[in-house]
């Protein structure tokens, strides 16, 4: 039993089992076919590449895997409502299948919403997450029957108050998010003790002082920041009762990982660090919680099958091979800056002697070079026109590929 994994108490476990035992999802399909080990091709997407002659570089998404991932997670955490990060892969396929089994929405913009309520989402399984909204995009989504907003500022609180009326909003807070491998800088969230004064000024300008989110860092690899994130918020739910607010909701954010080159935690991991820090700082009188996951849904289930444009050298001598493929930053593979996401590769050379490259992209850009300092090494035999295989690409690829730099089309994809 999941309680007793997570180490509660007795008391904690029954109170535990009493409230999970409404939030029961279906098994993952049987019919889905996973890969056996970390870091091998989903096969479906295997014999998809292997049975069509595809535009390149080109993302293959394994929708299946996407629900076995939902799946999942509702099961490691049944307390918890989900809130898809539309912005990780917003595909019509990914967003219905989701829908179907019960997600709800992170969204950050009207296109997102759009998207969404396009797609059947009513709009009460919605939020509009993003902290930084024009005035009229606010009015568009509660016009479009949103209300749920994010904010942590006082004029982006006046914003909402004025075009959201009534609303319900969460304010979110800095925390720290070292241990990630896509670390949050100091853009979204503000101080712990300034959003207790902006959560009693929402109440006293007439908007739902619904609860507090946090985010620990994209990929975050290190399990004990989410108690310390969680104690924060713990302390600020019991400063602001003392006010007469009653916080009912804390959104926990993403954070949870794919995998790419290093190992990560299996996801029973997390839900363990998560509840047992939840029960430990607000005992049995646990509020609503939320998640956000992106990466951990739709990252796994993603290959890109790239092409080798030209493999050279820069002296006579140099052991190191720069290796140039027709994919790089600015066409899908944005999460390489600072070497931040070290994705795994897979080539038809692969179990031959290899030697130490240089990976980087097609463009007239001296930035679009995806590994330099990282330690990389590819088959000696690699040349211009083998294709690569790039795993765990399903997350924030598309979405960082929407223009046409240099002329190089978008980042073609396809969901199956």
């Amino acid at each position: 039993m999941l309680a007793t994994k997570l180490g509660l108490s007795a008391r904690a476990r029954r109170y535990f089992v009493r409230t999970t035992q409404i939030s029961l999802v279906p098994e993952p399909a049987e019919s889905i076919r996973l890969p056996e080990q970390q870091g091998d091709m989903p096969p479906r997407v295997a014999d998809y590449i292997a049975a069509h002659q595809l535009p390149s570089p080109c993302l293959v998404v394994d929708v299946d895997i996407v629900e076995h991932s939902y799946v999942s997670m509702t099961r490691a955490m049944p307390m918890a409502t989900i809130y898809y990060a539309v912005k990780a892969n917003p595909a019509e396929s990914i967003i219905s299948r989701l829908a179907e089994l019960g997600s709800n929405f992170d969204t950050a913009s009207p296109g997102e919403i759009d998207l969404c309520l396009r797609l059947g989402v009513s709009p009460s399984r919605i939020s509009y997450g993003n902290t930084i909204k024009k005035q009229a995009d606010i009015a568009y989504a509660y016009s479009r029957g949103i209300r749920m907003f994010a904010f942590d500022s006082d004029a982006e609180l006046e914003k909402i108050a004025v075009s959201a009326p009534g609303a319900k909003v969460y304010c979110r807070i800095l925390v720290d998010s070292e241990g990630a491998e896509w670390p949050l800088s100091r853009k979204f969230g503000c101080d712990p003790e300034m959003a207790i004064r902006l959560l009693v000024r929402a109440r006293d300008m007439g908007l739902d002082a619904y609860g507090v989110s946090f985010h620990v860092g994209s990929q975050q690899t290190n399990l004990s920041q989410w108690d310390g994130a969680i104690g924060q918020v713990a302390a600020l739910f019991e400063t602001i009762a003392a006010r007469g607010i009653h916080l009912r909701m804390i959104n926990l954010g993403g954070g949870f990982p794919s995998r790419y080159r290093a190992r990560v935690h299996p996801l029973i991991d997390y839900a363990q660090t998560v509840m047992q820090a939840m029960v430990r700082h607000f005992g049995t009188a646990l509020p609503e919680m939320i998640l956000e996951p992106g990466r951990s849904l739709v990252g796994d289930a993603g290959v890109i099958q790239a092409e080798v444009v030209l493999v050279s050298r820069k002296s006579e001598n140099d052991d190191k091979r720069w290796v140039y493929l027709d994919i790089g930053k600015f066409s899908g593979l944005a999460e390489t800056m600072d070497e931040s996401i070290k994705y795994r590769f897979l080539t038809p050379h692969d179990g031959t002697p290899s030697g130490p490259v240089v990976v980087a992209g097609p463009t007239c850009d001296s930035a679009d070079i995806l590994y330099e300092k990282t330690t990389y090494e590819l088959p000696l035999a690699l040349k211009a026109g083998d294709k690569v295989l790039i795993l765990s690409t399903g997350a924030y690829t598309t979405t960082y590929s929407a223009i046409g730099f240099n002329g190089f089309d978008p980042l073609n994809a396809v969901c199956i």
